[in-house]
């Protein structure tokens, strides 16, 4: 019979793969695209979460040259979101 010790699990822990993901985007992100990005995740978490994956797949990829600025970040939120839908009431 063989025991299961779980230190020798494949699978990281939510915990871990969090921090990884963290450290990886301290590494792409300027400090002010990581504060942009922190505050979108506090008012828009799946926004939050669509970019960061955006990001390490380009970073996976090996895409990105250097660490992306506030403008870049600006620019990839504004493509990444979802056109807002204007209604316009017109009365006679």
């Amino acid at each position: 019979m063989s025991s299961h010790n779980p230190n020798e699990d494949k699978n990281p822990s939510d915990a871990e793969v969090s921090n990884l993901k963290d450290n990886a985007l301290k590494t792409l992100l300027s400090a002010e695209a990581r504060l942009r990005l922190n505050n979108v995740r506090m008012v828009k978490p799946d926004l939050a979460a669509m970019v960061e994956n955006y990001l390490l797949g380009l970073a996976s990829q090996g895409r990105l040259n250097s660490q992306i600025s506030d403008d870049q970040l600006k620019q990839i939120l504004l493509s990444i979101q979802q056109p807002k839908r204007d209604f316009k009431i017109n009365r006679k």
